[in-house]
């Protein structure tokens, strides 16, 4: 999956730039400028899909293809792995003391790996998704 979703950036009459996502409508922020707008536009995103999770709920996909008037805000690196972790786990079968064992690891660990808002450092989040049958493919592209 590519973790980066559309949103609509537009001028707000009382200043600056409103940035709404129309497939994660609980993602809505603002910046002075349009630089500041996308930053924040990034942080919204992870903390709305987060928060999904959070509730038990499956982030929604994000649309194909592009829109014109829409701007492609990617998730921030750390969001999109911990998000590919916790879908690949529940489409897995697995138990977290099955994941915890492939991982070499205590329960707890799994628990973490698998809290949303527990930061998870890259290796062991890589390590998930190996254990998972996932890898990470990372793509670089020029800045919008």
């Amino acid at each position: 999956m590519q973790y980066s979703y559309r949103a609509k950036i537009e001028a707000d009459p009382d200043g600056g730039f409103l940035v709404t996502f129309p497939d994660v409508p609980e993602a809505l922020t603002h910046g002075g400028d349009l630089c500041e707008a996308r930053e924040n536009a990034t942080e919204a995103l992870g903390l709305a899909l987060r928060g999904y999770l959070a509730y038990g709920k499956d982030p929604p996909m994000p649309s194909a293809g592009r829109s014109k008037g829409m701007a492609e805000i990617p998730v921030e690196a750390t969001d999109a792995l911990k998000l590919a972790v916790i879908a690949a786990f529940k489409s897995s079968g697995l138990s977290k003391s099955e994941l915890a064992r492939q991982l070499g690891k205590g329960e707890t660990e799994a628990r973490r790996i698998l809290d949303p808002d527990h930061p998870t450092k890259l290796p062991l989040l890589e390590a998930a998704l190996a254990a998972l049958g996932k890898k990470i493919l990372i793509s670089v592209l020029d800045a919008a």
